[in-house]
């Protein structure tokens, strides 16, 4: 096995450390654009060298494509064209490409026609923390958490079940589902959760001038909160545009709880208080 990593951050770079120390690949190709992150990559042997997304794709028999989804939609065509080249010289094609992106609707339309489609598996670890870069990539990242497998029946199901033998690898567990409910859910159990984060971090930088006050009385729930305000730009403001349907039905929703919050709060309401508190806790039989 020849393993091809494009994009060498958290993701891309901790799935190298698991699948490298568990033998899943002989060797690991990194596509990296950003020349310190390729530089730190290969220092610390995420992977064994560093080439083009041409020679990765030509030469790797499963390459994770695990950029921006911004990127991905522009990258995953080309990949495939790669691979129908491949047929054009008379050669014959086993290679597969997945995604980790967060959203998955897009993608899917991107290349939906393609008559490679087949080699294409859509997936979505859903793993990580707020870092980004080869720095911060670690190892079981993935353990026992689950893995999205999108439209696996446009997939060959040769591609499924490399896919699925290289997840085993990781310790994930496989749930099947269409894009579109895909990203429904994300938005719902991720994409919302950093939006929320994000605007607290603004409504305390904006109403705590003095960094200071901050730093000193911020508590672990606060720091646990906001944590996800740290997370990259480049990779969320394509996940948000690429999912706003979804998010903006989310947001609208978020805010009507917002608002029963403040009603309830400005009335000196205290049993609607306990009452929204309570319907709450109900999240307890789910998360624990």
């Amino acid at each position: 096995m020849k393993l091809g990593i494009i994009g060498l951050g958290l993701i891309g770079g901790s799935m190298a450390i698991d699948l490298r120390r568990k033998g899943f690949a002989e060797s690991i190709i990194g596509v990296e654009a950003d020349s310190v992150n390729a530089a730190a990559a290969l220092k610390i042997g995420l992977v064994d060298e560093i080439t083009t997304l041409q020679e990765c794709a030509a030469s790797c028999d499963l390459i994770i494509l695990s950029v921006p989804v911004g990127a991905a939609v522009r990258m995953l065509p080309e990949i495939l064209d790669i691979f129908q080249e491949e047929i054009k010289n008379g050669n014959s094609c086993k290679k597969t490409v997945i995604d980790v992106c967060s959203t998955k609707e897009q993608l899917a339309k991107t290349v939906h026609y393609h008559p490679m489609r087949a080699r294409y598996v859509a997936t979505h670890p859903m793993a990580g923390t707020e870092y980004s870069g080869p720095w911060d990539a670690m190892p079981g990242l993935f353990d026992g958490r689950a893995c999205i497998i999108c439209n696996q029946e446009e997939s060959s199901p040769a591609s499924v079940h490399l896919v699925e033998k290289m997840y085993d690898c990781l310790n994930m567990r496989p749930i099947y589902m269409n894009a579109a409910s895909h990203d429904v859910h994300t938005a719902y159990v991720s994409h919302i959760s950093h939006i929320t984060s994000f605007a607290l971090a603004l409504t305390v930088l904006d109403k705590e001038r003095n960094e200071k006050h901050i730093f000193d009385l911020a508590s672990g729930g606060f720091s646990s909160t906001v944590r996800l305000a740290k997370s990259n730009a480049d990779m969320w403001v394509p996940i948000f545009s690429q999912n706003r349907d979804n998010l903006l039905k989310v947001i609208d929703t978020y805010i009507e709880k917002i608002n029963a919050f403040r009603e309830a709060i400005d009335g000196f309401d205290e049993d609607g208080i306990r009452s929204l508190i309570e319907d709450a806790n109900r999240i307890k039989r789910i998360i624990r």
